[in-house]
């Protein structure tokens, strides 16, 4: 006589079936050739930075700021100075340090007067910030020029209005000279610092190993940096880290996924500001993106090697907790130890040095 599974047994099958599915679903990551790799990457909007002025020009130059080599000079000179902020102690340069990745390492900015951002906000690289196609982590400027106004006149940033601006350069007589030489006016505006400032900013881009694999050295990165690389390219990173800058060409919800395990660990979590948070970790300064929704331009990924901490209020230090985050809840597959290392190693690669352009 045949002997029936307990109802109670069947259950506990059943889930257990479901719970290890996707062990038996997952796909084996693809072995790639140096070529192939490549060619794969290309085929999407991964290029290389430009290594020529001209080719930066195609790049990032736009019609309504054409950049010029006085422009540029006078928008480096205005991003390093103290005089647009109300105290003249903070310049642009204070949170984007550029041999530092292009930010000032700092949970949250802090503006004049020692004032943190009131959002506990995680100043962004300037640093390739003219590829992305929106600036600010909710997305609400389109570029750098429109950028570039913003934390001026932020109250716990530089503290100054447009008229205040206007007022204090057009009381220097070198400054004056400067942009009547550019803008052909006899009078400084506060467009035209921002036009001056974001010329500046489009010359910020980096190149570095990541580069150099892509125009064609195979010796550029590690066999470890290939296997991250390929993950990348295969697991659903690149969809939305995407173009010459590796991200900031896409808004998108985070986290995009939570666990019902997860739920019922808060239940006992002792912090009530990490059972609150909609995030994987506590939401100091309640920032919630674009619009509360939790929509926030997708971080751009060179340098962020050298950019800790991380998330928009900088919240996590190590960049493998970060990519073991990213993998778990926008990609729902979280990654190995040994996929989130080859992945870092592929990271690294995206380190670069501001590019010394022959600016004609």
């Amino acid at each position: 006589m045949k002997t029936l599974l307990h109802p109670v047994s069947i259950t506990f099958l059943v889930v257990a079936l479901i719970i290890s599915l996707p062990f038996f679903l997952k796909k084996a990551t693809p072995v790639l050739t140096d070529a192939q790799l490549r060619d794969r990457a290309l085929a999407t909007t991964f290029k290389p930075v430009p290594k020529t002025y001209e080719g930066l020009l195609k790049a990032v130059d736009t019609p309504q700021n054409p950049m010029s080599k006085e422009k540029i000079a006078l928008g480096k000179e205005l991003f390093n100075d103290p005089l647009l902020s109300d105290d003249q102690t903070v310049s642009c340069a204070s949170c984007h340090l550029l041999q530092e990745g292009g930010d000032d390492n700092l949970p949250t900015a802090i503006g004049v007067r020692g004032q943190p951002n009131p959002f506990h906000l995680n100043s962004p690289t300037v640093l390739n910030a003219a590829l992305a196609k929106a600036q600010f982590w909710n997305g609400r400027a389109k570029d750098v020029e429109a950028q570039a106004g913003g934390p001026i006149q932020a109250p716990f940033e530089m503290h100054m209005t447009p008229q205040a601006v206007e007022k204090r350069v057009n009381g220097s007589s070198e400054y004056l000279k400067k942009f009547n030489n550019v803008f052909h006016q006899n009078r400084i505006t506060f467009e035209q610092v921002r036009k001056a400032i974001g010329a500046y900013e489009r010359t910020l881009l980096t190149r570095g190993a990541y580069d150099r694999f892509l125009e064609g050295d195979d010796t550029a990165i590690s066999a470890q940096a290939k296997r991250g690389m390929t993950l990348f390219l295969t697991k659903g990173c690149k969809g939305c880290h995407s173009g010459m800058s590796v991200g900031g060409q896409s808004m998108q919800k985070f986290p995009l996924r939570r666990y019902v395990s997860e739920y019922i660990g808060l239940l006992f979590e002792p912090d009530v500001r990490l059972r609150e948070s909609p995030f994987p970790f506590i939401n100091e300064g309640g920032f919630m993106g674009k619009d509360g929704l939790q929509k926030f331009r997708v971080p751009i990924l060179r340098n962020i090697t050298r950019t800790a901490p991380y998330f928009h209020n900088g919240a996590v230090d190590k960049i493998e907790e970060v990519v073991r985050i990213m993998s778990k809840y926008q990609l729902g597959n979280e990654f190995t130890k040994e996929q989130i290392e080859d992945v870092v190693a592929f990271l690294k690669t995206l380190e670069g040095e501001p590019v010394v352009y022959d600016i004609k």
